[in-house]
């Protein structure tokens, strides 16, 4: 998996700037993509409180509620690579999905691979390669390094027929999903 460096500011207990942490963090298998990967840079389960010491908050689950947010990135590697690719064993697939990204399987199409909705407004940057924008109306949009997506609430897949990986930047945002 890759590895990203991460600094962190916060304030000392005179209230003055500081790094707080300064490390490293690496991404983990998204579930049922193979070779796809997903890297959490800082997340929190709710609004922010400053100043504060820059440690890590709280961020179960995976979607953040309602004030609060992720800072992510994930790689969706070409879908030519899940072909012919050994079958996951679904019971160990679930098992890990909810050790690693609590409750997001949740938010899974069982019928339809890959395709989800969640309760945030994700803001999300292509900065690598090409991907589709698949939603459950049928639309596919393609999008390509440097285009930027507001995905609304909306039931949605990322599909990746390209030969090179896709690399997404997103904050998501939680959000109100009314019935």
């Amino acid at each position: 998996m890759t590895t990203y460096r991460r600094v962190v500011t916060g304030h000392d207990s005179e209230g003055r700037s500081i790094i707080a942490s300064d490390d490293v963090v690496s991404g983990n298998a998204l579930p049922g993509t193979p070779g796809g990967q997903l890297t959490t840079y800082w997340a929190s389960a709710e609004t922010m409180q400053y100043p504060d010491a820059g440690a890590p908050p709280h961020c179960e689950p995976f979607f953040p509620p309602v004030g609060g947010f992720r800072f992510l990135e994930f790689i969706i590697n070409p879908d030519a690579d899940a072909e012919g690719a050994a079958p996951e064993d679904p019971e160990q697939l679930m098992e890990y999905a909810e050790r690693v990204f609590p409750r997001m399987m949740a938010a899974m199409d069982p019928d339809v691979p890959g395709m989800h909705r969640s309760e945030t407004v994700d803001l999300i940057y292509v900065a690598e390669g090409q991907i589709v924008l698949e939603l459950d109306d049928g639309s596919k949009t393609e999008l390509k390094a440097g285009d930027t997506i507001v995905q609304s609430g909306t039931m949605h897949a990322w599909r990746n027929p390209w030969p090179k990986a896709a690399r997404m930047i997103a904050v998501t945002l939680g959000a109100n999903l009314v019935p």
